[in-house]
């Protein structure tokens, strides 16, 4: 098969996510209204998919589009990553470990041998690094950081999403907006770092 463009499998991964939770496929329309893009500009990105022969449609109606074959549901194209609820960009919250289903990446936008998994961002704290309430973010699991790496830290039972520092006798989790103090403490256990955004629009 031929390779298939960051925004083909961006919208690839989109209508395997959608199959998933709604048993039927997207409309063009709502493919370009999530990417904000038209619905001709839509309609040329799952052409391709077609010709290319990951989606196959049984006729012009809506709703009519599968994946085909070359793309079974156990596919390694595919990636799950597991949502596990929250993280605070702004002041800490209570965790929700509780499984929130799965979002599905393609595997080229992912590091070989790596673990992830997503948390909805809640608040504004890191808006000057482009992170905004209602974001997917993934995060890369890792026990340690390194200074100036955006993580997900846990304090006092509580779940953020901070710029890490480690300083001389304690670590400063730095908010990305001027309204927010930073956070200190000695006592934080990290869970991952920012590996990347997923926005919708």
């Amino acid at each position: 098969m031929k390779e298939l463009t960051v925004r083909q499998k961006e919208i690839l991964s989109f209508i395997a996510d959608y199959l998933k939770r709604h048993s039927y496929p997207p409309t063009i329309r709502e493919i370009a209204e999530h990417y904000s893009i038209s619905v001709k500009g839509a309609h040329d990105h799952i052409t391709a998919l077609r010709k290319k022969g990951f989606l196959k449609q049984a006729d012009k109606r809506p709703r009519t589009m599968g994946l085909t074959h070359a793309m079974p549901e156990n596919t390694p194209e595919l990636a799950e990553i597991p949502i596990l609820g929250s993280v605070a960009a702004g002041v800490p919250i209570l965790a929700e470990e509780n499984f929130d289903g799965n979002i599905l990446l393609h595997r080229s936008m992912l590091k070989k041998n790596k673990k992830y998994f997503a948390l909805k961002v809640r608040g504004d704290s890191m808006s000057g690094a482009g992170i905004l309430e209602g974001d997917m973010a993934i995060i890369e699991k890792h026990k340690e950081v390194q200074n100036g790496d955006i993580a997900v830290a846990v304090i006092d039972e509580a779940v953020t999403l901070k710029r890490f520092f480690k300083e001389s006798t304690r670590i400063r989790l730095q908010p990305e907006n001027p309204a927010y103090s930073p956070i200190y403490s000695n006592d934080v256990k990290i869970l991952g770092r920012l590996f990347t955004i997923i926005r919708s629009y």
